[in-house]
């Protein structure tokens, strides 16, 4: 992957999934879901389907996704031109971005909590930190092909570009967001430290078609990973379908409901989905074969 680029991963991984998703289940569409990054690529894809007049996806979801980045929060004190051009000259012959880092600069974008919390209860105090899997998910990093990175650091962060039309290319494709023409369910999380909740809503401004936003309370991750079975936390909607210019417009006419989103969204979700019928009792189809169970090797490495 060191040489792996974000038309590569656009292609090779979410083109390359979506169609591969349709074959197993046969379906001529598909629901589709992006998480963070995820979602950013997932956009990306979707432009590029749409330029290539290919319509695969039913609905898209995307959450805690930057697609305008005018507002990233702290972020963007850590990057200006200076910064990109030194990462790109570093990635200019391939290599890859180290997870540690990554995980470092998130973590000191709330240094009280993710960082000297942990020195004054583990070192001063000598405790030992209490079990927490969405902490253990959140500390195993993952390593960044470094020529993605670097394209995703000028074209979103410093010039935004995806959100300007035709300035973007992406698989041999000028983009065009307003041609992703689709059902689109945006979540944002209204205390996240990477996608301000500010961000996240300023997606709704971007795609043309049907839309709904929905804000959870809590961050980043957890504010995302809240089953309902937990009784916690809560969020917010608005019967309106018109999506002021400002989120705090938005939030003024929405209402805040307790509980988890993902009820709200299961049932906007039932309205995009085809006939449900009874789960396949074997992974794949055809040529589709499983490769292993479950997380899969991937996922059990640990970055450098």
């Amino acid at each position: 992957l060191n040489h792996a680029t974000w038309d590569d991963y656009v292609e090779k991984g979410v083109i390359t999934a979506i169609q591969v998703a349709q074959e197993i289940a046969q379906m001529p569409q598909i629901n589709t879901l992006g998480f963070c990054v995820g979602g950013t690529l997932l956009t990306s894809a979707l432009a590029v389907l749409a330029a290539r007049g290919e319509d695969p996806v039913a609905s898209a979801t995307l959450l805690t996704t930057l697609v305008d980045f005018t507002d990233v929060g702290v972020l963007d004190v850590f990057i200006d031109e200076a910064f990109v051009q030194f990462r790109e000259a570093q990635f200019s012959q391939g290599g890859l971005m180290a997870g540690r880092d990554m995980a470092s600069t998130f973590s000191f974008l709330r240094p009280n909590d993710l960082v000297w919390n942990y020195v004054v209860g583990n070192y001063l105090k000598g405790e030992t930190p209490p079990p927490f899997d969405l902490l253990y998910w959140n500390s195993d990093a993952t390593n960044l092909p470094g020529p993605l990175y670097a394209w995703y650091l000028r074209q979103t962060y410093l010039e935004n570009n995806l959100i300007k039309p035709g300035k973007a290319v992406i698989c041999g494709e000028a983009v065009d967001l307003r041609k992703v023409d689709l059902p689109i369910y945006i979540y944002g999380s209204r205390e996240d430290h990477i996608v301000p909740i500010t961000a996240a809503y300023a997606s709704t401004q971007v795609f043309p078609g049907p839309k709904r936003f929905v804000m959870g309370a809590s961050g980043h991750i957890a504010g995302v990973i809240n089953p309902p079975a937990a009784g916690k936390r809560s969020h917010w909607l608005s019967k309106s379908n018109n999506f002021p210019t400002s989120h705090e417009d938005w939030l003024a006419q929405a209402e805040e409901k307790t509980g988890s989103w993902w009820p709200d969204w299961y049932a906007w979700l039932k309205k995009h989905a085809g006939q449900q019928i009874a789960a396949p009792k074997q992974f794949g189809r055809g040529k589709r074969k499983a490769i292993e169970p479950a997380p899969g090797r991937y996922v059990k490495a640990k970055a450098s």
